[in-house]
C-alpha cells in the first residue's frame, strides 16, 4: 500500500485494544504485527525522502544554494505532515490489509 494515498489521521486515535486484537487474541502478538509494519513504512519513508533530497546535494556553495534549500525545505514539509508510520500501519490492519502469519501456530 502506497503511504502517500493512506486515509489514516495524522493525530494520535484511541482505539479499543480488544476489538484490534480480536483476529490473533492476543494484543501482544497484534502489537508485533503492526510494529514490524510501521518500521517497514518507516523505513520505505526515509529512503522515498533522502532520494528526492540526494537531488538537491551540491558540494559546491553558490547563489543557487538558497533557491535549492527552499525546495528541500517544501520536500521535508511535505514528509512531516504525512501521518506517522504507526498510523498507517494501525489502519493497514484495521482494513484488514495486512498479511501476517505465525509459524508456529501453522503446526
Amino acid at each position: 500500500m502506497d503511504y502517500r494515498k493512506s486515509n489514516a489521521p495524522s493525530n494520535t486515535v484511541t482505539r479499543d485494544l480488544m476489538k484490534l486484537s480480536a483476529d490473533t487474541e492476543n494484543i501482544y502478538e497484534t502489537v508485533r504485527i503492526i510494529g514490524k509494519r510501521a518500521n517497514q513504512i518507516s523505513e520505505e519513508m526515509k529512503q522515498d525522502l533522502d532520494k528526492k533530497l540526494q537531488e538537491f546535494a551540491s558540494y559546491n556553495d553558490s547563489l543557487e544554494e538558497v533557491f535549492e534549500n527552499r525546495e528541500q525545505i517544501e520536500i521535508s514539509r511535505y514528509y512531516e505532515k504525512l501521518p506517522k508510520a504507526s498510523l498507517i500501519a494501525v489502519q493497514e490492519y484495521e482494513e484488514g490489509k495486512l498479511y501476517y502469519r505465525n509459524p508456529s501456530k501453522e503446526i
